[in-house]
């Protein structure tokens, strides 16, 4: 089934985030807290006893005994992700509409969400969806800044032959957007005649909240979403509320703990969220969260390959090698210099077939501080760049930086 292609492709990256961590060594949780449920990764401000969690809001359960591996909880919603970036995806209840031809009656599924005060569903990682051939559908709530709302959309066919695989455009599918700082939602999915002209390959309507490229049309999903019951969305959440300002006002209640933290406001919300600064990654609401980052050994620099890389605290540097110029960095890179002899031909050709003892003079007069300060020439030879006239570069070519 197709929809699930995407739940375990969603797993594998929950997997692949344990694996980056822990070869950080980054802090998750707080000291004495359990920091994983299963393959999930719990950190703070969540925790699943008293002093591991900020607040109540963030209070989440581990079951390990109805579930192998287990299974992470928020009340009754299913966590399968939670990122520092500020957000959780969960398992949400899908609603259903089916109409019982011989018992002449609709069955109805029309789930309820309710989330505290610093979380809400996100209105950008989300598609509100509709899949059947004789539905409507709507999603109505409550926003955080006092309004309500509704919105929706209308899926219709008259044949299987008129679905289209992966197209989610209104032919037994549909998809809308619906607005920022949801915290209340109900689905609710319909038929317009309770399906008696497609009834042969459709008798039921499925409306959901679901995560973005999580789910993927196909026709088989006309039936086989019967057996469907949860699909994973996606919810924002802030840690606290008040912008940067109000929030650094009252350190003592101040989350972004680390020293190499910084506070800033999402564009959806009213609430802050902290994170760490460049060149730095772990938890930024604990004391000691934030940790140096060394892009040489995970290799994220941008350094050339013939530069070498060396890691400094909260950043890097690159240098060239030996007989090499340029800051080491993608672009100009590392460049071998070139020979005195190379800038003699491209600069003065010409003029040497002319005046080939004088031009030398010249050259060799002007280049910088080859002067002994007594009107005499120097040793020692320098150079700036070949794209000056009377500019030279060293004889052997090499030499140090």
């Amino acid at each position: 089934m197709i929809i699930f292609i995407s739940i375990f492709v969603l797993t594998s990256l929950i997997s692949s985030t344990l694996v980056f961590s822990s070869l950080n060594n980054f802090p998750i949780a707080r000291p004495g807290c359990k920091s994983t449920c299963g393959e999930v990764q719990i950190p703070f401000p969540f925790g699943i006893k008293r002093k591991c969690y900020r607040t109540k809001q963030f209070l989440v359960t581990c079951n390990n005994t109805d579930f192998t591996p287990p299974k992470l909880f928020w009340g009754n919603v299913e966590i399968t992700d939670i990122s520092l970036d500020g957000q959780i995806t969960v398992v949400r209840s899908i609603a259903k509409n089916c109409y019982d031809k011989q018992q002449n009656r609709s069955s109805d599924n029309n789930p309820i969400l309710e989330l505290p005060s610093n979380f809400r569903v996100s209105n950008t990682a989300n598609k509100f969806t509709i899949v059947g051939c004789d539905s409507y559908g709507y999603v109505s709530g409550r926003r955080r800044i006092g309004r309500n709302f509704t919105t929706g959309c209308t899926a219709m066919c008259s044949s299987r032959n008129d679905l289209q695989e992966r197209e989610c455009a209104g032919a037994g599918c549909c998809q809308t957007t619906f607005p920022e700082d949801v915290w209340w939602v109900r689905i609710d999915v319909r038929s317009y005649s309770n399906y008696t002209k497609v009834s042969d390959f459709s008798n039921c309507s499925y409306g959901f909240i679901v995560k973005d490229k999580a789910f993927t049309f196909s026709k088989d999903n006309l039936t086989n979403l019967s057996n469907v019951t949860k699909l994973p969305a996606v919810l924002n959440w802030d840690i606290g509320k008040g912008t940067c300002e109000v929030a650094k006002s009252n350190l003592k209640a101040y989350a972004c703990k680390s020293a190499e933290s910084e506070c800033y406001e999402p564009v959806s919300g009213s609430g802050y969220r902290c994170r760490c600064r460049n060149g730095y990654e772990g938890n930024p609401y604990l004391t000691s969260g934030c940790i140096d980052i060394d892009e040489c050994t995970l290799k994220i620099s941008n350094c050339t390959k013939n530069a070498k890389c060396e890691n400094t605290i909260g950043s890097y540097t690159c240098s060239c090698p030996k007989g090499h110029k340029g800051d080491g960095k993608e672009g100009d890179g590392c460049v071998k210099k070139q020979s005195l002899m190379i800038a003699y031909v491209l600069i003065g050709k010409h003029s040497w077939e002319r005046n080939n003892a004088d031009n030398i003079e010249e050259m060799e007069y002007l280049l910088p501080n080859n002067h002994d300060g007594m009107g005499g020439v120097s040793s020692s030879v320098g150079y700036d760049s070949i794209s000056r006239d009377h500019i030279g570069l060293p004889i052997n070519g090499g030499g140090g930086r």
